[in-house]
C-alpha cells in the first residue's frame, strides 16, 4: 500500500512540475485591445482607470502566452469635457502594462488612445461678432471612445511569462 501511496504521490509532484512551461514573448509583439465600455471625457478624471480587454489571443512558439479577453487597464491622464464658445472635448488614456492570467506583468508601449471632438470656436466667434449673442453658447463636439474601439499596443521589453 504504502509503494502505491509514493507512486501516487510522485506522479502528481511530476505533472505539476511539468504543467507549467515557461515563453518568452519578445519586445515589438503587436497586442490587439479594445476598449470595454463607452467612455466620455465629461464622465471621467484624470487618474481614472478604464479596461481594455486583449482582443485575440497570442501564441508564442504554439502555447498561448496572453489569452483573448485578458482585461488591461488604461489611465486617464487627459479629459477636458467640450464647452462654451465651441472648445473641443479631449480624451488622453495611456495604456502601460497588462497582467497575465498568472499575475505576471508585462510592460506596454505605444498603446495610447487620444481622441477630440471637433472644434466650433471660429463659428461661435463668426455668430457672436456678427449675428446674436447667445452664439457664445454653442460648445464644441464631445470626446467619446465608443465600445469596441481597437487599438494596438506593443510589448515594451522581452517577457518570459509561466503558463499552464
Amino acid at each position: 500500500m504504502k509503494k502505491i501511496f509514493i507512486c501516487f504521490a510522485l506522479c502528481l509532484m511530476s505533472i505539476a512540475v511539468f504543467a507549467q512551461k515557461e515563453v518568452m514573448v519578445k519586445a515589438g509583439t503587436l497586442v490587439p485591445l479594445q476598449i470595454v465600455n463607452p467612455t466620455k471625457a465629461a464622465d471621467v478624471a484624470v487618474g481614472e482607470k478604464v479596461a481594455f480587454k486583449v482582443s485575440r489571443d497570442i501564441n508564442v512558439d504554439g502555447v498561448t502566452a496572453i489569452p483573448f479577453g485578458t482585461i488591461v487597464n488604461g489611465k486617464v491622464y487627459e479629459a477636458k469635457k467640450s464647452s462654451w464658445w465651441g472648445t473641443k472635448g479631449r480624451l488622453g488614456i495611456m495604456i502601460s502594462e497588462l497582467y497575465a492570467p498568472n499575475g505576471e506583468m508585462i510592460p506596454l508601449t505605444n498603446g495610447n488612445v487620444y481622441v477630440t471632438g471637433k472644434n466650433r470656436t471660429a463659428l461661435s466667434a463668426v455668430l457672436f461678432c456678427f449675428v446674436t449673442i447667445p452664439a457664445c453658447f454653442i460648445c464644441g463636439s464631445r470626446a467619446e471612445i465608443p465600445a469596441g474601439y481597437e487599438v494596438h499596443a506593443n510589448v515594451a521589453s522581452n517577457t518570459t511569462v509561466s503558463v499552464f
